[in-house]
């Protein structure tokens, strides 16, 4: 079990690692207080993500009503880790309601988030730097502008986005790039087995425009865990999805097989439910790290194996056509099926052929003997 084999973030030289730690749950304070857990609790899970060679650690100012940075930054600062991490944080939400440049993307507020998340997590500088969600009203030009003199002031080393429009993203990217203003590198999206909409837009979006894709919720909020079972009610086990704050969605026959054929895959390989998973997502295009949290050292430890053994191609097709939504609309005008129909009949016609970017990896191969 190792985190040791680092990836290029986007179009970067930041090497990350393909799993990411997740600290929502540290601290016990404001929204996410239901599952926190204290600095003493969360010291064990960070340590033991350290060893096994991870680097890329995810927060945000609006987790546990900022103690996650402040537990982070103590953590960190105990452990003496501060160069070897790749320190992420995000802003967006308001952390003064009332107030009202105490929240959204403005430039002013992206100052007041990034100063206040400099102190509680002890640092000069962070390493990348994210808007949490778009606020649909400010101007994109000022937040890159201001992802820019950010960047020039030493107070970040990368930007990056999350949760935000396809269209959004790529705009930002383009007007960064004419106006040789710096870049963004990183897409925060939510991705999983049990939900693919990303796979639209925003993949090749990112693969087109260099924004490597950190994929959150890869468990499908613990859906595809396997502790959730279907009931008349709805669904049962103990859990997020089944408590207070769960979002109230409904539970189609769809996501009952899919989640029937990740059992499957996962007994063939002799592996749980939550590898297979995380796996999947780790691997699929486009996609530079999937984010895992836990709520034990021990349970981090089982997330972070998933990456030690190959989906077969067989069982990734049979999770594959488990997990597939028809695409509606426009969107069917730009399957394979169509266009070989339509825009390029009686030919074959392919972007670039195999072998033509061959991986690059600067580590020997294993020695056999």
């Amino acid at each position: 079990m190792s985190l040791d084999h680092y990836y290029l973030l986007g179009r970067s030289g930041l090497r990350v690692s393909r799993l990411a730690l997740g600290t929502m749950n540290f601290g016990t304070g404001g929204f996410h207080a239901a599952y926190g857990k204290t600095e003493e609790e969360a010291r064990p899970i960070f340590r033991r993500y350290l060893e096994a060679g991870g680097n890329l650690i995810d927060t945000a100012d609006f987790y546990t009503a900022g103690e996650s940075e402040t537990i982070l930054g103590n953590l960190i600062a105990e452990a003496k880790v501060r160069d070897r991490v790749v320190l992420t944080t995000k802003f967006t939400n308001s952390v003064a309601p009332g107030d009202p440049n105490a929240g959204g993307n403005g430039r002013k507020h992206m100052i007041r988030a990034v100063e206040a998340s400099l102190r509680r997590l002890r640092t000069d500088h962070l390493d990348l730097f994210l808007l949490h969600t778009w606020d649909r009203i400010t101007p994109v030009e000022e937040v890159v502008r201001t992802f820019d003199d950010l960047t020039r002031a030493g107070k970040i080393r990368y930007a990056g986005l999350s949760d935000v429009p396809g269209w959004y993203a790529a705009r930002a990217q383009t007007l960064a790039e004419a106006h040789s203003l710096a870049p963004m590198v990183s897409l925060q999206l939510p991705y999983s087995l049990i939900d693919r909409t990303i796979e639209l837009e925003h993949v090749a979006m990112g693969q087109s425009l260099g924004l490597g894709i950190t994929a959150w919720s890869p468990l499908g909020g613990g859906f595809l865990t396997g502790k959730y079972r279907s009931a008349d009610q709805g669904l049962t086990g103990v859990g997020r999805l089944s408590g207070a704050g769960s979002s109230g969605r409904s539970w189609t026959e769809r996501d009952w097989r899919l989640l029937a054929a990740v059992e499957s895959v996962a007994d063939k390989l002799g592996v749980t439910m939550a590898q297979v998973a995380l796996n999947w997502v780790a691997t699929r295009p486009g996609v530079a790290s999937a984010i895992v949290g836990a709520s034990s050292a021990e349970q981090l430890d089982a997330n972070m194996t998933a990456l030690d053994f190959e989906l077969p191609a067989e069982l990734r097709a049979e999770l594959d056509e488990a997990s597939s939504v028809p695409p509606l609309s426009v969107y069917r005008m730009f399957t394979p099926g169509y266009q070989s129909r339509l825009v390029s009949p009686g030919v074959k016609v392919g972007d670039k052929p195999a072998g033509y970017a061959p991986a690059v990896r600067n580590w020997a191969p294993e020695s056999s003997g």
